[in-house]
């Protein structure tokens, strides 16, 4: 069996583990069982993100479902009336059709298996509830498209204060990610290195390399899409593994010296690891960019308060800036 299929075959595994599971069973019980379907990977959560929907369905005015996929659905409909909204909207008015979205919270587990800073597999899995949203075809303004239709403007707002669930909330896998082979693959689609692996060789680069695994502190955004030519396009980017506000650079602008050193130090402190406040200055701007400057500053006038590698990691970073 080839690499890929080992992993194919892990990922259907942990889907059929989901179906299995509730969602109310809780992380911990999640990390035992993918033990038992993968005992040479120590899964453990690092981050949960929640506060984000994708569109699901259709249902009637009693709540049983029309189609699971209201953009198909709509799309359909509409083709079948030679994109005729009114028309349409005609069809259905009166028949207290609603739309369902699915609300959601990702849950980020993640196994090392090596050294590295990308030696990890990283698994994403969804607590997902569909509930009922907002209805269509009720109003006396025909939407203006499809898009208009399907998650018009205000619907986020009213469907929290007007949602209702319908069914339990339920757990699903999005995707499993050994990580090193993912950046290859997206190495390999441009000639010169993208920020997430310039973002990686700077960790590896830096203290916070020799401290700490990445994926202690790290996940990583995934996606993939098609371009016009059907070739896949994946994209990476660091999520700081924070369940809650990430720290403050609780200091004045303009500080140097000792006093930046001190500040820099706390920073790294509250985060847990040294090199901290730059990695975040990056993606969570809770340290500002001005930092790398003045810390460059101090160390042309003589404060020698960082290692050279880390010296050479804001070097680099200010004379080739990235940020994500």
């Amino acid at each position: 069996m080839t690499a890929q299929a080992e992993w194919d075959d892990l990922s259907r595994r942990i889907a059929e583990l989901c179906v299995r599971i509730p969602a109310s069973a809780g992380p911990a019980v999640l990390a035992r069982e993918l033990a038992g379907i993968a005992p040479e990977l120590a899964f453990r959560e690092v981050l949960a993100r929640g506060g984000w929907y994708r569109l699901g369905g259709v249902v009637d005015a009693g709540g049983t479902p029309v189609a699971d996929d209201l953009e198909q659905w709509a799309e359909a409909e509409l083709a079948a009336r030679d994109d005729d909204m009114g028309a349409l909207c005609d069809a259905y008015a009166g028949r207290g059709l609603h739309a369902t979205r699915l609300s959601g919270r990702t849950h980020y587990f993640v196994a090392a298996c090596g050294p590295g800073a990308t030696d990890f597999v990283q698994l994403e899995i969804e607590e997902l509830q569909e509930l009922v949203c907002h209805p269509l075809f009720d109003g006396e303004a025909l939407p203006g498209g499809i898009e208009e239709l399907v998650d018009p403007r205000g619907a986020d707002a009213n469907c929290r204060a007007a949602s209702r669930p319908l069914g339990a909330p339920f757990l699903a896998l999005r995707r499993l990610t050994p990580m090193r082979s993912f950046l290859a693959r997206m190495a390999s689609q441009k000639p010169e290195p993208q920020p997430v692996h310039r973002f990686i060789e700077a960790w590896e680069s830096s203290s916070a390399g020799a401290a700490t695994q990445f994926s202690n502190h790290w996940v990583l955004a995934v996606r993939e899409h098609l371009d016009r030519y059907r070739q896949s396009i994946l994209h990476a980017t660091p999520v700081a593994a924070l369940n809650g506000a990430p720290p403050k650079f609780a200091a004045a602008f303009g500080l140097q010296g000792l006093a930046l050193h001190d500040a820099l130090a706390r920073y790294d402190k509250a985060a847990g690891y040294p090199m901290a406040w730059f990695f975040h200055m990056l993606t969570t701007r809770s340290a500002p960019h001005a930092l790398a400057g003045a810390v460059i500053d101090d160390v042309q006038a003589g404060f020698h308060y960082l290692p050279d590698r880390d010296v050479a990691v804001v070097k680099d970073w200010l004379y080739r800036p990235y940020g994500f």
